[in-house]
C-alpha cells in the first residue's frame, strides 16, 4: 500500500466548507475519498481511520496474502476445519448473501477457474475443457461446511476468494466510517465502485461519469449521486486475446469460461456499494435483457446494460442522469 496523498481543500470557490481530497493506492485499485469539512483536525482523524481500516481488511481479507485469514482457511482445504472469529463469520454471512443475491452467479468459492484461466500469466493461454472440468468441481458455495465459530472446504483445491463484491463491501463501511467522525458529505470511490453521502459545496450532487466502453477513459453519459452508491462491470479492460478471440476476465461458473453474452458494461445505482456491485456482476453475466429485469426485481435499485451497439437501462434510471 502506497502512502496516502497529502489532504488539500478545494480551492474552488463555491460557498460552503472546503472539499478536501485525499487518494491512495490499496485492494488492488487506487481509493479516493473526498469530503467536505474546514475542520482539519476532523479531516486528518477521518482520513487515519479510513487508511487503517483498508489496511487491516486487506491483511484479513486479501487472498493475495499468504498471511490472510482467506489464504489460512484456503490451504486447510480438504485437511481440517479453521476456526473464525465473529467478524470472519459476518464475511461468511455475506458470502451467502451474494450467492443467493447474484442468484448463484456470483460464487464466493469460484477461485479454482479464476486459476485455471491466471489472467496475470506473462504469456496467457485458454485452459483446455479437462482443466475447466476439474476446477468446476471444485467449485460451489453449497459444499461449504460452517459451524458457529469455524468454517471447513472438504475437497482439496477448494478456495475461496472474496475479490468479488469484498471492495464494495469496504466501500459502504468506509462511508458508514465517514458518518462516525460526523460527516455529512463525502464521496467514498473505491476503483471507481462508489458511494456518495450528501454533496460537495454548492452542488446538489455528486456528479460521476460512466466509462465508455468503446472508449475507455472517456465517458458519455454522467449521473448524480446523492446517498446513493454506484458500482460498474464489464470485460472491456481486463483480459486477453488469442487467436483473434478476446477473452474477459469475468467467469461464468455455470460454463467455467468467461462471459461472452456481447455484453460489455452494467451499471447499477443502488442504496448501498454492495448491492450495486452485486447487482452489477450478476447482471453482466445474465446479458442485457435478462440483466436489466433481474435489476429491476431489487427494489430502490437501477440499471444500464452496454451491448453491441445497444442500451438497456431500467426504467428510473433516466432520473439519476445529468445532461453533459
Amino acid at each position: 500500500m502506497s502512502a496516502p496523498a497529502q489532504l488539500k481543500p478545494s480551492s474552488s470557490a463555491s460557498s460552503g466548507p472546503a472539499l478536501r481530497r485525499v487518494a491512495w493506492r490499496a485492494l488492488g485499485t487506487e481509493c479516493v475519498l473526498m469530503f467536505a469539512t474546514d475542520d482539519p483536525r476532523q479531516a486528518e482523524a477521518f482520513q487515519r481511520a479510513a487508511v487503517q481500516w483498508v489496511t487491516d481488511f486487506e491483511q484479513r481479507y486479501s487472498r493475495f496474502r499468504p498471511d490472510s485469514l482467506v489464504s489460512r482457511i484456503n490451504a486447510a482445504a480438504g485437511v481440517a476445519p479453521v476456526e473464525v472469529d465473529a467478524e470472519m463469520d459476518r464475511m461468511l454471512d455475506l458470502c451467502e448473501l451474494v450467492f443467493r443475491t447474484s442468484e448463484g452467479l456470483i460464487d464466493p468459492s469460484a477461485l479454482p477457474l479464476m486459476r485455471a484461466w491466471d489472467y496475470k500469466a506473462a504469456q496467457p493461454r485458454i485452459p483446455t475443457q479437462a482443466e475447466i472440468d476439474a476446477a468446476r468441481r471444485l467449485v460451489g458455495w453449497r459444499k461449504v461446511a460452517r459451524r458457529p465459530g469455524s468454517v471447513f472446504l472438504p475437497e482439496p483445491g477448494m478456495a475461496l476468494d472474496f475479490g468479488g463484491w469484498g471492495k464494495e463491501y469496504a466501500v459502504d463501511c468506509v462511508a458508514e466510517l465517514a458518518a462516525g467522525h460526523g460527516l455529512d458529505h463525502v464521496l467514498v470511490d473505491f476503483g471507481h465502485d462508489l458511494r456518495g453521502v450528501g454533496a460537495p459545496p454548492g452542488r446538489p450532487a455528486w456528479h460521476i461519469g460512466i466509462e465508455d466502453p468503446d472508449r475507455p477513459g472517456s465517458h458519455r453519459e454522467s449521473v448524480a449521486l446523492r446517498n446513493a452508491a454506484m458500482a460498474s462491470s464489464g470485460d472491456y479492460l481486463r483480459g486477453f486475446t488469442l487467436g483473434g478471440r478476446r477473452f474477459g476476465h469475468i467467469i461464468d461458473v455455470r460454463t467455467g469460461r468467461p462471459v461472452m453474452n456481447g455484453c460489455a458494461q452494467s451499471t447499477v445505482i443502488a442504496p448501498s456499494c454492495l448491492h450495486a456491485g452485486i447487482l452489477s456482476t450478476a447482471s453482466f453475466i445474465a446479458g442485457t435483457e435478462l440483466g436489466v429485469r433481474m435489476i429491476e426485481s431489487h427494489f430502490g435499485t437501477e440499471g444500464m446494460l452496454v451491448g453491441s451497439g445497444t442500451r438497456f437501462r431500467t426504467r428510473g434510471f433516466f432520473k439519476h442522469v445529468v445532461q453533459n
